[in-house]
């Protein structure tokens, strides 16, 4: 899976997401928490510093650009400062914002929060100021938003409606963008607020909807606590409200899937959430880019996992990147595999690597006592590619070749102390003398060894160069080996016992 996510997430291409829904302006009032204040027992806060974040369904065009796709968007703002700051910071980021229109008599959607900062920098939110209107808007301007949405749905790969429920998507506008979307055979993603399932019913012909926990609760009119329970509220909405999918996001234990045959939870990675705030904006837009990329609604589902598991990380409304991304799933996937392999599995993993265009430098030894001439060839070793794999002698290979005293340390433990190492990324252990079997197993792009093997020959270098790579010679430590470190070790306790012995 974790090499299908890496292919998918790198090539999303830049489809382009109607988005529609109730744009928000998120500020954020930073301050210090200095002392209480003497008028009333009420926390005082010495403002440091301001912020303005697009929220909303603007969230959801702003990660939607971030994952390198391009948002049409169509909502309304009102005639007021709040709206041209939330029209400033979405052409900012190259978003065409004429699907956003004006409306008199209604403020912009406004979410202010004040945070407190112990030590100017631990931040905790102590209050949220809402202005809003939740009124429906007037027939003529869901008009004009109709209007808008279908000048813009034959040039988009997919529609987005982002619903707070703040009075844009009434039931008759859905409906008909449903319908015109269905003849025009685009998907739909419906992020919905929190309402009854009779609500739902007016994103029925849905592609997908998308509620949290709690929404899911409040439409199937009975609380999720079990996977199972999710399983059955996913069943509910899906009769209920006619829609193709289903997906409940479930914080901590990530999501449920529901459509046609396809019945799955997918897990997450346990997180530190430190806000919760634009997760499900950033699950939608990964949701659409996924799928107009092609993906299934599996597929989608675990990339919209990683990319909301890596928001709630962060402080507030935030996007992520594809870099972000990628590197999750890299890390996860190292994470599982561990770093001690057997042959078979290690060459798994490179083969994940090369598709990562990465350059995997070879190495081997007996390693038996570490020291520092060890640390300074293995970071010589790692300064020439990207994946720095260690061929280890297994015990068996270092008495034939060291004798019957050695190794010092069975080959577990030696295995161990080098995969602590940050520069080894894999170690292998080989039972033969040599290590050429594992070479042309491996297939190193480059094949490290210490100058003292220019003499004696490099096992190996023939095939490595007959291949396209490359033979490094590494330059050694004067003095540090293991043998003399062994050697230096027995000659002190062999003084200890003559001096025990002279003084009895």
């Amino acid at each position: 899976m974790h090499e299908k996510l890496l292919k998918i997430v790198t090539n999303l291409g830049s489809p382009k997401v109607l988005v529609v829904g109730d744009f928000v302006l998120d500020s954020y009032v930073y301050g210090d928490a200095v002392r209480i204040s003497p008028e009333a027992p009420v926390q005082i806060l010495k403002v440091v510093d301001r912020q303005h974040r697009c929220g909303g369904a603007g969230s959801v065009a702003a990660d939607l650009v971030e994952l390198g796709a391009e948002p049409i968007c169509i909502g309304v703002i009102g005639r007021d400062d709040n709206g041209k700051v939330l029209r400033g910071l979405l052409a900012d980021q190259g978003i065409d914002t004429s699907g956003i229109f004006e409306v008199d008599g209604r403020p912009t959607i406004s979410k202010q929060r004040m945070v407190g900062l112990a030590q100017h920098r631990h931040r905790q939110q102590l209050l949220r100021i809402d202005e809003e209107c939740t009124d429906d808007l007037p027939e003529s301007e869901h008009a004009r938003i109709l209007d808008a949405y279908k000048a813009r749905l034959k040039g988009a790969d997919i529609v987005c409606l982002q619903d707070y429920n703040k009075g844009l998507l009434s039931v008759s506008l859905c409906r008909q963008m449903m319908d015109l979307a269905k003849a025009a055979g685009k998907k739909v993603l419906v992020d919905p607020p929190l309402a009854r399932a009779d609500d739902y019913l007016k994103y029925s012909r849905a592609s997908l909807i998308t509620p949290n926990r709690r929404e899911a609760s409040a439409a199937a009119g009975f609380a999720i606590e079990t996977i199972d329970d999710a399983r059955r509220a996913a069943e509910v909405l899906v009769d209920k409200c006619g829609v193709e999918a289903v997906v409940i996001t479930l914080d901590k234990e990530g999501a449920f899937l529901l459509s046609g045959d396809v019945c799955e939870h997918i897990p997450t990675v346990p997180r530190s959430v430190y806000d919760v705030t634009g997760a499900g904006d950033m699950v939608l837009a990964m949701l659409a880019v996924g799928i107009a990329a092609g993906c299934d609604y599996s597929t989608a589902v675990h990339l919209s996992n990683i990319a909301g598991g890596l928001e709630v990380e962060k402080f507030g409304v935030q996007t992520v990147s594809i870099d972000e991304i990628v590197n999750e799933i890299i890390t996860s996937r190292s994470s599982k595999v561990g770093k001690i392999c057997c042959l078979e599995t290690l060459l798994e993993e490179l083969n994940f690597h090369r598709q990562q265009k990465e350059t995997i430098v070879f190495t081997n030894g007996c390693f038996d006592v570490l020291h520092v001439g060890h640390i300074e060839f293995l970071k010589f070793c790692k300064e020439h590619g990207d994946v720095l794999v260690m061929g280890l002698n297994s015990d068996n290979s270092v008495r034939q070749i060291k004798g019957p005293s050695r190794p010092i340390n069975n080959q577990q433990d030696r295995a161990a102390v080098l995969a602590a190492l940050e520069m080894v990324d894999y170690v292998v252990i080989f039972d033969e003398p040599d290590p050429l079997k594992t070479i042309e197993s491996i297939e190193p792009d480059v094949l490290v060894k210490g100058v003292d093997w220019a003499e004696k020959g490099v096992v190996g270098r023939e095939f490595v160069e007959d291949s396209g790579g490359k033979v490094v010679l590494a330059p050694l430590v004067e003095g540090k080996s293991s043998t003399a470190t062994i050697e230096k070790m027995q000659s002190l306790k062999d003084s200890q016992q003559a001096d025990t012995a002279g003084s009895k």
